[in-house]
């Protein structure tokens, strides 16, 4: 398969010619000789390249969650690296503005999961491109965790923020391209940005990553391997309570745990019979974030059949466990979990003492109707 770069550089970055170019990146923006975008295109006298634009963790990828590298001078090319953020709207255009582009390119790997925040880093690129006149191109990439189906509840409007803009179902199952598609169709209104997708070949809907060929460069400092990814969807819900979810660990997201859970909980969870996974009762020492150097009792992750596993069913089956068995359990008292979740409705049925299937049940509404929303903007069969 070959990647959106791949395509244009190959098209001798016809789309380009003539434009003042921004690049939004990070470290996950390579070729698959693992050079990256930046220094490529840079090197290239067919493209004007101006500037660099870093989300969150920054264009090197440095910064942990929540946090960003702030502006400088990229040391191997000499452009200039602006930071978007916390920056939308009419703050962000003026960011373009000020750094003299005619066109945004849009180059980074998602990893499928509504609230990882690239692809509302995307958005409101998107908006913010609109605003001041810019042209926007996507380079796609595969979703790492394939994407022949999503899964999950469908954000409701209330609960909106950067862990998720607008309506869309929490493993969205498309790429980015997809959902720029999707964002400009359903979400910008009267006023689209003049958007340009440049899709991949070769790559299939029910393609894993270790099926690409492509180098995995960690796209944030948590997400270390594809596995990771894997899991993401359900066990981030973890963030939005008492327990671990992993962070400080060599498995972030793999495993998840607090002091004083015991091997009742893995019990519990493989007691469910949850498909393509198994829970192995686990113990480990966060070196930062929650319960940082202390011993956690708790499970990891198995997956043995990744196209059956359903990461989010997989999450909400290790709330409903992890409340049963643990006397400790709590949600973080600021319910982060319900912009995790897109509503305050998981939190509810969780606490109402529900099962699995009652929870997804919940969602399956919307989640048919975004279904039938997405499959008209799907490039890939």
């Amino acid at each position: 398969m070959r990647t959106g770069f791949e395509r244009l550089a190959a098209d001798g970055y016809a789309v380009l010619a003539g434009q003042r170019v921004g690049v939004v990146t990070n470290p996950t923006g390579i070729t698959p000789d693992a050079r990256h975008l930046v220094d490529v295109l840079h090197a290239d006298e067919r493209v004007d390249l101006v500037a660099v634009f870093g989300p969150e963790h920054g264009f090197r990828g440095t910064a942990q969650a929540g946090d960003s590298e702030g502006a400088s001078r990229d040391p191997a090319t000499g452009l200039p690296v602006y930071d978007t953020y916390g920056k939308s709207g009419q703050r962000l255009a003026d960011v373009f503005t000020a750094a003299g582009i005619d066109t945004v390119v849009f180059d980074i790997q998602d990893v499928g999961a509504r609230f990882y925040t690239y692809i509302w880093t995307l958005y409101d690129c998107m908006r913010a491109a609109a605003l001041a006149g810019k042209a926007l191109v996507v380079l796609d990439r595969p979703n790492p965790v394939g994407g022949r189906r999503a899964a999950g509840p469908v954000l409701e409007r209330p609960y909106a923020g950067f862990v998720g803009r607008e309506p869309i179902a929490l493993a969205h199952g498309m790429t980015a391209a997809e959902l720029a598609r999707l964002f400009n169709g359903e979400f910008l209104g009267a006023a689209p940005v003049r958007l340009t997708t440049v899709a991949m070949s070769g790559w299939r809907r029910g393609s894993f990553f270790g099926e690409t060929g492509l180098p995995w460069v960690p796209p944030s400092p948590n997400m270390p391997t594809p596995d990771t990814a894997l899991a993401y969807a359900g066990t981030c819900l973890f963030e939005g309570t008492n327990l671990s979810e992993g962070r400080g660990t060599t498995t972030p997201f793999e495993v998840l745990g607090a002091e004083g859970i015991d091997r009742r909980w893995a019990e519990a969870a493989n007691a469910l019979g949850l498909p393509g996974v198994w829970f192995r009762e686990a113990y480990f020492t966060p070196t930062f974030s929650k319960h940082m150097g202390k011993v956690c009792g708790g499970v990891r992750l198995i997956v043995h059949d990744r196209e059956a596993f359903d990461p989010v069913r997989a999450g909400i089956g290790l709330l409903v466990t992890a409340r049963r068995v643990w006397s400790g359990f709590g949600w973080r008292p600021d319910h982060w979990i319900d912009r995790l979740a897109g509503s305050d409705r998981v939190r509810k049925l969780v606490d109402a003492g529900a099962g699995v299937e009652e929870v997804a049940g919940d969602w399956a509404a919307g989640l048919a109707r975004f279904e039938a929303v997405r499959a008209r903007y799907l490039l890939y069969p």
